[in-house]
């Protein structure tokens, strides 16, 4: 079984407290590594995870880069800090993918997604996504310049997955899955409601269904349909339930998604878990709990390469 790498936020904490890290999991051997404890107190304290902890994961060689709310850090394998990089259109930033020498950046805040060229270390391109009636409208600017968008955070756009075949975008209110082909934005899968990490898979769409408590794989002709409930515990087994956790955090939210391979797939749920599921067989496989905290949740998952 391969490793993989992990990130988390505390949802609710208070300054002082950790809100979060970074983590190497032996899935088969149940080890986990914490490799970095974000715990800076330059924090904007305001919401639910919002600033608190590290988000998207995107490898490039050897070097790791990891985004904060606004802030792409880049690291060593080992996890020494190595670079930094800021844009004023970064905010409440989430998922990232990688193509063609590019980091592709789901700017939340902005509704963009922003484009860091990883040979000149720059942000150079930026997109924003607004809806127009019924019809989704595309408008590329200048990440660095000042006619950029307002804050708005229309559709929460959460996620972007990048391949030859154009960009793939979806957020909590975008309807599903939108593609990006150069010049225009259409729909490509419509999903349910406040899903997360969606992305095009042999011939359809994977991703977390966050509001049914699930992961699913559905094919674009409608043959297949497969669901996996996330891991649900006891509430007495939970540290800090009963707090208000329709504003803070919640068990079985699914977040994280990334493949191990054709038939395989990972995904995160809270209190920060991480299952293995066999789409093939339909079963989960395993699971490693990391934290029984009700406001511990996964957010980045990858696999781990070194």
């Amino acid at each position: 079984m391969v490793k993989l790498i992990t990130t988390s936020v505390i949802r609710g904490s208070q300054q002082g407290e950790s809100h979060g890290g970074v983590y190497i999991i032996d899935v088969e051997k149940q080890d986990i590594d914490q490799v970095i404890d974000w715990n800076t107190t330059d924090i904007d304290w305001q919401g639910r995870g919002w600033d608190r902890g590290l988000r998207g994961i995107a490898i490039d060689g050897n070097t790791v880069y990891i985004v904060a709310s606004d802030e792409l850090f880049a690291y060593t394998s080992d996890f020494k800090l190595i670079g930094s990089w800021r844009s004023p259109y970064l905010k409440h930033a989430h998922e990232m993918s990688i193509h063609e020498r590019s980091l592709f950046i789901a700017s939340t805040g902005f509704d963009s997604i922003l484009s860091f060229d990883l040979d000149q270390k720059t942000f150079h391109w930026a997109l924003h996504i607004d809806l127009d009636g019924f019809r989704f409208k595309a408008g590329v600017y200048d990440p660095n310049g000042d006619d950029g968008p307002l804050p708005l955070n229309k559709l929460h756009i959460n996620n972007v997955h990048a391949n030859e075949n154009g960009m793939y975008l979806s957020g909590l209110k975008s309807g599903g899955m939108l593609h990006f082909n150069g010049e225009e934005i259409n729909m490509s899968a419509t999903l349910p409601q406040g899903t997360h990490n969606a992305q095009p898979f042999r011939d359809g769409v994977l991703f977390n269904d966050s509001e049914a408590n699930a992961v699913r794989y559905a094919s674009r002709s409608g043959e297949e349909d497969r669901a996996f409930k996330v891991p649900m515990y006891d509430k007495t087994d939970l540290e800090h339930h009963g707090i208000n956790d329709s504003k803070v955090a919640r068990q079985g939210f699914g977040r994280g998604l990334c493949l191990i391979n054709d038939r395989v797939v990972a995904a995160g749920s809270s209190p920060s878990t991480i299952s293995i599921y066999d789409l093939q067989e339909s079963k989960m496989l395993l699971s490693v709990n990391l934290s029984m905290d009700i406001r511990n949740a996964i957010h980045g998952l990858q696999v781990w390469p070194f």
